[in-house]
């Protein structure tokens, strides 16, 4: 599923140039626009995106491509290199030269804006951004960017590190591909919460994801997980604030009620998404799922039906993990997503307790596993005393 608004803005602003220049063009008093305070007390804030993004700009690696270099990276922009495609625009896999042009070529996803958008331009900004401020295992790499404004329209393209293993999404929904074991799904989660807890509480500034799916939990060769596809990315609120007032933007199933409701948007809208994507490795099944029966095509909706507590959760277990996983971690994790898609945003836990909560799910899979694998071994230990 991609992204898509569920309302307009009523402003919009003027043509912007590269990344960089942008930013020397915003207003001072940024980090207050559009934020709603529980009073007008004046409370010292930490410095905002834009700041921390000028002082990181001078020392930046990101390179700045042409836009010949990524049409021959990617042979044109040739569809059999496409690996995927959303609102931003398409994403190809390329080959680029190392800086310098000395060593092996790097392959690379490059992204490509849509030439006539200016959402999209505005997702490309934000994403140049905060991934030039960001530094974490478990978020995607920003190698670069191109920005050409020219008669034939604007282009925008990023380049970022390849994930060999594309994204979450078809390794849990497409039954063509191997299924992914309980451990393999559980240790994504801890990294991609490990990324969210980052992005929560380890920067000056908080940033509020907005958009987590199995989409944007990308995989590398080894599985390992990096948050990708920062364009609606925002700021958190600072001070006495106590939520930022935004368009309504995300992915239907995955989207926090409270934010679709007021628009007001907190850390807790991440935490209710995430809980969406735990039952969605719990189930195997989308959010959304317009292909199933009525009574099953919202995910949340069905999964109430067989409380984690009771002999029918079973049921909605993904069969295929052939009952490869171990119930009580498994029963652990249902109740944690529960937690995170509380109604009231107050009693959703925090990434870094989550984290916490799936290390000692797993840890309970991994002692589960190890308990299975002896038990033959010890009856076969039976077998021979008996003979003897």
């Amino acid at each position: 599923m991609s992204c898509f608004f569920f309302k307009k803005k009523s402003k919009s602003r003027g043509e912007a140039k590269s990344a960089p220049e942008l930013q020397n063009e915003r207003p001072r008093n940024n980090p207050a626009v559009n934020r709603v305070c529980k009073s007008t007390s004046s409370i010292p804030s930490p410095r905002s995106l834009t700041e921390v993004y000028k002082e990181k700009a001078k020392e930046s690696d990101f390179r700045v491509f042409s836009l010949q270099e990524l049409v021959q990276a990617t042979n044109g922009f040739n569809r059999m290199l496409k690996i995927g495609e959303g609102g931003f625009g398409s994403v190809y896999k390329g080959t680029i030269k190392p800086p310098g042009g000395r060593g092996d070529p790097i392959v690379v996803a490059i992204k490509k804006l849509n030439k006539h958008g200016f959402q999209g331009h505005k997702e490309w900004l934000a994403e140049v951004q905060f991934l030039g401020v960001v530094n974490h295992p478990n978020l995607v790499k920003l190698l670069g960017y191109c920005s050409v404004d020219g008669e034939r329209g604007t282009q925008r393209l990023l380049v970022y590190e390849y994930m060999a293993n594309r994204s979450l999404e078809p390794h849990l929904f497409n039954p063509s591909l191997p299924t992914l074991p309980w451990k393999t799904r559980l240790q994504i989660m801890i990294g991609a919460a490990e990324g969210l807890a980052y992005l929560h509480e380890g920067l000056e500034f908080q940033v509020i994801y907005r958009d987590f799916k199995t989409s944007n939990v990308l995989l590398d060769e080894n599985f390992h997980p990096k948050l990708s596809d920062f364009g609606l990315a925002r700021e958190g609120p600072q001070g006495d604030n106590t939520h930022v007032s935004t368009a309504v933007v995300g992915t239907q199933g995955y989207a926090a009620p409270e934010y679709v409701d007021t628009g007001h948007l907190k850390a807790e809208c991440d935490i209710y998404s995430f809980g969406v994507v735990l039952y969605e490795i719990i189930t195997g099944r989308r959010a959304l799922d317009r292909n199933r029966p009525a009574a099953e095509q919202k995910l949340l909706n069905w999964v109430k039906q067989y409380p984690a507590d009771t002999d029918r959760f079973s049921m909605i277990i993904d069969l295929r993990l052939r009952n490869h996983f171990s119930p009580g971690a498994i029963r652990k994790v249902a109740k944690l997503a529960n937690t995170c898609i509380s109604k009231n945003p107050k009693d959703r836990p925090t990434m870094a307790q989550i984290v916490e909560s799936l290390k000692e799910a797993l840890q309970v899979s991994e002692t589960s596993s190890t308990s299975q694998s002896s038990a033959p071994e010890s009856s076969r230990s039976a077998l021979a005393r008996r003979g003897k």
